[in-house]
């Protein structure tokens, strides 16, 4: 049985779900797009071919290894998207939650059985139909539980919206011992630099106490200062809106001080490692055109 245990976002990693790029499918007709970037691509002629995709998540696997983490791979499907692993389930503490999202996406779930019958009945969440939510919007973070969400009145008319207030209700109700916070995220349906589509597009823990963060990520200046706040300004690397779009703030952390990061963020990467945190580089562009980079294709299960 798999002994689920997640507590933050950067401890020592042990488990993960990686998604996969194989059998991707055909280039999405425009009507059927999830994410205002995508339909950038589509239509310019520039989406990512599956080949390239593939060998970016190979180096990605090869990282993982390096450092003993053990690798789950989804079971493929022919020609569908199972690259964003992060958006069907996550783990807090030792609960497998898993995500109600957009209804055509279910099969992912049934992609990773194999991993879900290893952990105990018990330790698994389905949260009620009405309650939307996806794991690129909670961030567990010890004692408190980050989640991005968007409560306007016109939430159904934003495919971009993944989370709703329901389900922020529904965490606080499953962990009354944390704190649960909420922040309202800026969305847009046609312009990818005015959209976070998850909080992790523009806000991500790194090390034992820092943080990336993109202000116009926000909706409610606040609720940005708070994390600033929070964090201490001195620890917190601001992006740019360019290098949100790029999705600066979606690196993955192997622990504390080891993280994988796209090899052209450099100003990031520098100061990561002003910040004594080892960065390993992998190319991700192309997975990056999709809206997702590499928190948003992993889903861990196991950090110390």
């Amino acid at each position: 049985m798999l002994k689920l245990h997640v507590k933050n976002e950067t401890s020592r990693l042990r488990a993960v779900v990686l998604g996969t790029a194989e059998s991707n499918g055909p280039i999405p007709k425009i009507e059927d797009t999830y994410d205002p970037k995508s339909l950038q691509h589509i239509k310019a002629g520039t989406y990512p071919k599956e080949s390239d995709m593939i060998k970016e998540m190979e180096a990605v696997v090869q990282v993982l290894k390096k450092y003993d983490v053990t690798v789950y791979r989804p079971d493929i499907i022919t020609d569908y998207n199972q690259i964003f692993s992060r958006d069907i389930a996550f783990v807090i503490d030792d609960k497998f939650i898993k995500a109600n999202i957009l209804p055509d996406r279910d099969k992912e779930y049934q992609a990773i059985q194999h991993v879900i019958k290893q952990i105990p009945k018990e330790d698994i969440v389905i949260l009620p139909e009405d309650c939307h939510i996806e794991g690129g919007d909670v961030m567990p973070w010890n004692d408190y539980v980050f989640i991005g969400t968007y409560s306007g009145k016109d939430y159904p008319d934003y495919i971009t919206a993944r989370t709703n207030t329901k389900a922020v209700d529904a965490i606080k109700a499953l962990f009354p011992n944390k704190t649960v916070k909420s922040f309202e995220l800026r969305k847009s349906n046609t312009n990818p630099k005015e959209n976070a589509l998850h909080l992790d597009c523009c806000f991500q823990p790194v090390g034992k106490d820092k943080a990336i963060i993109h202000k116009n990520g926000f909706l409610v200046e606040e609720e940005y200062q708070w994390l600033v706040d929070f964090f201490g300004k001195d620890n917190v690397f601001e992006i740019t809106k360019d290098e949100m779009y790029n999705m600066n703030s979606n690196i993955f952390s192997i622990s504390e001080d080891v993280v994988i990061s796209e090899k052209n963020f450099t100003r990031l990467n520098t100061w990561l490692r002003e910040q004594g945190i080892t960065v390993e580089e992998v190319p991700y562009a192309e997975i990056a055109k999709q809206e997702g980079l590499l928190r948003c294709s992993t889903l861990p299960l196991i950090r110390d």
